[in-house]
């Protein structure tokens, strides 16, 4: 039975499915609608639409490098005991690994690519450990960062990192320990830019114009909110922030990245840094348990 493309819609409708499994279970049940609505719930499908309103914001962010490019990815579950699972967390990694071989140009590009390691696309893959979960699962994000970076996941993978630098050292151990403190440094301080080149000239302004209006515009308080735009650049760029271990040196990012330097002979720039956090911006369904309790005893 022969079918058009007002079926493959017509179906996605009735089943919210995406439309090229609309379309293959259509070939399978040769046209027939019923059958194709059929197939789609046995494989699943059916139910991952229903579930995909739901809110998924937990989950891990993955990592692979293969020392000439590092990926981080975020995928996302609806609870902790799914996201803590190791066949999640392996997924995660491997998606990311996909990334670093395949390069996509955005995150459907990534979903439609062939898997790391695998025969079939990313999208089926995920689709798969639905069927085992039976929780709403989600591939949110991904970066690729190509060159020399160092890599750090915090909390089992609630927090990545990468750190890439400009160094001919790259293989140098200290320089590797060094690069594991500074990625540490940003899952721990989240500093929004590099440095102070690297803040727009708009958030300069407004943080001038915060600082003036709370000194009652006085002119003569001008050495004084310059003093307080120095700190804000302490706070926000990742250079120039307060190395957090103390006890490795005493003083600013960039000073503890001369030292290094200086020890080991080498040429060593920080041109870069990015910070995955999984649920970053995703809002969370709060429950009120108590709400919810009154409401069934009423």
């Amino acid at each position: 039975m022969a079918f058009t493309a007002k079926d493959v819609q017509a179906l996605r409708e009735k089943t919210n499915v995406g439309m090229m499994d609309c379309k293959k279970a259509l070939v399978e049940a040769d046209g027939d609608m019923d059958k194709a609505i059929d197939i789609l719930r046995e494989k699943g499908l059916a139910t991952a639409a229903k579930k995909s309103s739901r809110i998924a914001a937990e989950g891990v962010i993955g990592l692979y490098s293969d020392g000439s490019a590092s990926a981080l990815v975020e995928l996302n579950c609806e609870t902790d005991f799914v996201g803590n699972g190791a066949e999640f967390k392996a997924l995660a990694n491997q998606i990311a690994k996909t990334v670093v071989e395949s390069k996509p140009a955005d995150v459907d590009a990534l979903l439609a690519a062939t898997i790391s390691d695998g025969s079939i696309s990313v999208n089926d893959a995920i689709q798969e450990l639905f069927l085992k979960v039976r929780e709403n699962l989600k591939l949110r994000r991904f970066v690729l960062v190509e060159g020399t970076a160092v890599s750090y996941i915090h909390g089992g993978g609630s927090v990545g990192v990468l750190v890439s630098f400009d160094t001919n050292a790259a293989d140098n151990a200290e320089f590797v320990a060094m690069g594991k403190n500074i990625a540490m440094q940003v899952a721990a301080m989240s500093p929004a830019y590099l440095d102070e080149a690297s803040v727009p000239a708009d958030v300069v302004e407004k943080e001038r114009v915060i600082n003036l209006a709370q000194m009652n515009e006085d002119p003569k308080m001008a050495k004084i909110i310059e003093g307080k735009i120095k700190k804000f650049y302490t706070e926000v760029c990742l250079l120039d922030q307060t190395f957090v271990r103390s006890d490795l040196f005493d003083g600013s990012v960039s000073g503890y990245v001369a030292q290094v330097a200086k020890e080991i002979g080498a040429d060593i720039k920080v041109t870069g840094f990015v910070r995955l956090a999984k649920g970053e911006g995703i809002e969370k369904r709060v429950d009120d348990f108590a709400a919810e309790v009154a409401g069934m005893v009423k």
